[in-house]
């Protein structure tokens, strides 16, 4: 450990994978700085779910007991019809697993609170180069003074700076999964808390989900080509959905208007990014802008959190020799990543968006609790 305590370690990246890397590397004995372009924690998006191994991973953390008493659980899915007609449902089991579902807001603050005082943040900043020197990395900032740094952890997304900085261009690792999908979070309940409703026409669909006091309005729809899009312009991107979406059935018109009258809305690219390695020289990437598995696979918090851990975990076994332990990181959590991006692609077919009539139908007979 004496080869860890006191270097300095820079962070990108100020959401789930970000923060609980910073967790991590400051309970390692690391010096931790995190920069992030906004000008706060990335507190937007939806809710997230933490399953599997992962909730190890929050017990060790100490996070378990405070992240229940902000656990969200649906009750109910329902397939709906043009005619918003019930055509199949599940009731999902009683709650006695220990996975969470929480909102995405209330996990980044239990997060901060647990970071205050002991990690440094650079907000309204990014880094612009990197430089490798003989016993560190150089880096240099859009907003700070250059600073030399151990180690370097991308932790910035599926569009991640560090990646394009270090690794080569997005386009070598992104791989589109022809879908396009839109979020808008409403503060207000359009149907019972702690319901999921569904409706599905070949190569489309869209999910309501209520929870609390809010609902999440999800367009989704097949794209066979990528589309030229300007990622500022919200107007254009909601155009895209009323073109995708107008005309059909079922709540269809009231939730195209509910989304153009709010301003909590993000289109987003389904994507997965697929490396052969997730690190290089000091380095290494955490979540999102190493191993997405798209929205498809509902792992994107999983995957951050448990990332971490397993980063955090290869450098402690080997005292802080980073080459060793991006190694290890690189071979141990592979076959998970791997698994969990294939289960996205199947999902995204037969789930999401199912694009015949019958892929419909089939999916909407299910019957097993989820």
């Amino acid at each position: 450990m004496d080869t860890i305590t006191g270097k300095e370690v820079l962070i990108s990246g100020a959401s789930i994978a970000g923060l609980s890397t910073a967790w991590w590397m400051n309970q390692l004995g690391y010096r931790v700085t995190v920069v992030e372009m906004a000008p706060q924690p990335r507190v937007n998006g939806a809710a997230i779910d933490l399953k599997g191994d992962t909730i190890a991973v929050i017990k060790r953390m100490g996070l378990f007991d405070e992240l229940t008493k902000h656990r969200l659980h649906v009750d109910r899915v329902e397939f709906k019809n043009t005619d918003d007609l019930t055509v199949g449902s599940v009731q999902t089991a009683d709650n006695e697993s220990d996975e969470l579902e929480i909102e995405r807001e209330a996990f980044i603050y239990i997060l901060l609170e647990n970071l205050i005082d002991k990690v440094t943040f650079q907000f309204n900043d990014s880094i612009t180069a990197l430089h490798p020197t003989e016993d560190g990395m150089a880096v240099e900032f859009k907003q700070g003074a250059q600073r030399l740094f151990h180690l370097v952890l991308g932790c910035d997304g599926v569009h991640s700076g560090v990646r394009r900085l270090w690794f080569g261009d997005e386009a070598e690792y992104a791989h589109f999964m022809n879908a396009y999908g839109s979020l808008t979070i409403l503060d207000k309940l359009l149907i019972r808390p702690g319901t999921m409703q569904l409706f599905r026409v070949p190569g489309k669909s869209i999910t309501l989900n209520a929870y609390r006091t809010k609902t999440d309005v999800i367009f989704s729809f097949v794209s066979d080509t990528e589309i030229d899009y300007d990622y500022r312009n919200k107007g254009q991107q909601r155009q895209l959905i009323l073109d995708q979406f107008a005309g059909q059935g079922w709540r269809t018109a009231e939730l195209l208007a509910e989304m153009q009258q709010s301003d909590n809305f993000y289109l987003v690219e389904f994507y997965q990014i697929h490396m052969p390695s997730w690190t290089k020289g000091r380095v290494a990437l955490v979540g999102d802008a190493g191993y997405c598995a798209s929205p498809a696979a509902g792992m994107g918090g999983s995957l951050a959190v448990s990332g971490a851990a397993a980063l955090a975990d290869a450098l402690q076994k080997h005292a802080g020799n980073f080459e060793v332990a991006f190694e290890e990181y690189n071979d141990t959590f592979r076959p998970f990543i791997e698994r969990v991006q294939a289960e996205a692609r199947q999902n995204l077919k037969t789930v999401f968006l199912p694009e015949t009539e019958e892929g419909v139908q089939q999916s909407n007979a299910q019957t097993n609790p989820f």
